[in-house]
């Protein structure tokens, strides 16, 4: 049973981990700060946030059942697909579940559902991210460059090498342009969620020519302790009043802060406000998007929206 007093349990220690019990404990808000081999003290809280390195399902499984609602911050792809089979799980439970609440996935849901009132239809969506936050992030991002990249290409699925389909893209500064390439990501399958009307999604991931070489190799040195200053950028395509109309929206900050800032703010929203039952991605509209990104930018991230031609 949840306590009679509100708490939020965070399962991880790493920088995602301290920066979530930041945000939650700035709004008075108890908060149970335990790693992963001692998850049993989250029992009962009423929303843990997984913060801990990849695989979540299980645990998240587990959680539920001990009667706790969940946010998930991981990324990685296989285990994303796991955790969005546990629907009818959480729907027994009575609880939900929140799937890749961090930057991309998180963020990038929450720009994609921003941009939707400004066009008639839409269906495309083009998204790339840049920098990693600590060391487990960093590791992804190389294995994520090693992976199988999906796609969604005129309502067909499509895999695609990771490291393949270099573009130049353009993020907000400082970061500027990087050559971004195709990685193992759940995105575009949770884009998807977000807007089914989309006939064509792709994600991608800045990457250096060393990057991508050692992609398929044992991290020849070990990851930093936090990457720079990263960056998001969602590029949306649809119409407008008859004709063909884009927008593109982003942010730079370094990855941690946003996953972090996206994670904590959500679960605080669900604690106010518990949605229905059952496994949801951010920018569904069985969230509250607007108040999670308006929390996002009163906590100090700034949206920067692409203007010109």
């Amino acid at each position: 049973m949840a306590s009679a007093q509100p708490t939020i349990a965070i399962v991880g220690r790493g920088l995602v981990g301290a920066r979530v019990a930041q945000h939650v404990m700035s709004q008075n808000i108890p908060v149970i700060a335990v790693s992963r081999d001692r998850v049993v003290e989250a029992y009962g809280a009423d929303v843990v946030v997984l913060a801990h390195r990849n695989p979540h399902a299980a645990l998240a499984s587990t959680l539920m059942g001990q009667g706790s609602s969940v946010v998930s911050v991981g990324g990685g792809l296989d285990d994303t697909m796991d955790m969005l089979a546990l629907h009818e799980r959480a729907v027994a439970a009575g609880h939900s579940m929140i799937v890749g609440a961090a930057c991309s996935p998180g963020a990038s849901g929450l720009l994609l559902h921003y941009m939707l009132d400004m066009f008639d239809t839409v269906d495309e969506v083009h998204l790339a991210v840049h920098g990693t936050g600590g060391p487990q992030c960093a590791r992804a991002h190389h294995d994520g460059l090693a992976g199988v990249a999906v796609g969604w290409h005129d309502g067909e699925w499509f895999k695609r090498p990771g490291g393949s389909g270099r573009e130049l893209c353009w993020f907000p500064d400082p970061v500027n342009a990087r050559d971004c390439y195709r990685f193992e990501t759940p995105e575009p399958v949770l884009m998807l969620r977000v807007e089914p009307s989309l006939r064509r999604i792709s994600a991608r991931t800045s990457a250096t020519r060393r990057d991508r070489l050692t992609a398929r190799l044992p991290m020849l040195l070990p990851p930093h302790a936090e990457g720079g200053i990263g960056a998001l950028r969602v590029e949306v395509r649809g119409t407008k009043d008859g004709i063909r109309h884009v927008e593109i929206c982003g942010m730079a900050e370094r990855i941690a802060s946003i996953a972090a800032s996206v994670a904590a703010h959500t679960a605080l929203a669900i604690l106010k406000s518990p949605v229905a039952p059952g496994v949801h991605v951010l920018g569904e509209s069985s969230l509250p998007n607007a108040e999670i990104l308006n929390a996002l930018v009163a906590g100090g991230l700034t949206l920067h929206q692409f203007v010109g031609s």
